[in-house]
């Protein structure tokens, strides 16, 4: 049967970046893939991660920076990009900020997405 999800979970991360989880670990209990709308700011960054989980980036408004070990692709509204478990990776939004949806497969969770501390 068809489940309706009414209301994203809001889940707080530094920074003011916005994380509206639909499905998930938090919103669903699914273990096998995340879907959260994302908001975030000028100029925001987080630090470098290198995931246990496949993640897709569609871009709805502004740009999403994403450097790796090869460089860094610059991704705007319309566009998407899909990054692979293992790959050391790094998402920053330029002047403009950036609206997008992200789809990790399985789900997203603090304990699989490998973020860096500052200085590694």
């Amino acid at each position: 049967m068809p489940q309706l999800i009414t209301t994203p979970t809001t889940i707080p991360v530094p920074g003011g970046k916005v994380i509206d989880e639909h499905v998930g670990r938090v919103n669903t209990g699914s273990e096998a893939v995340s879907v959260a709308h994302m908001r975030a700011p000028a100029d925001w960054t987080e630090p470098f991660q290198t995931p246990q989980f496949d993640e897709i980036t569609l871009v709805l408004a502004g740009a999403v920076l994403l450097d790796h070990d090869g460089g860094r692709l610059r991704v705007e509204a319309g566009q998407s990009v899909v990054t692979r478990a293992g790959e050391r990776i790094r998402y920053s939004t330029g002047p403009e900020g950036a609206e997008y949806v992200a789809v990790c497969l399985p789900a997203f969770s603090p304990e699989t997405v490998g973020r860096e501390e500052e200085g590694e």
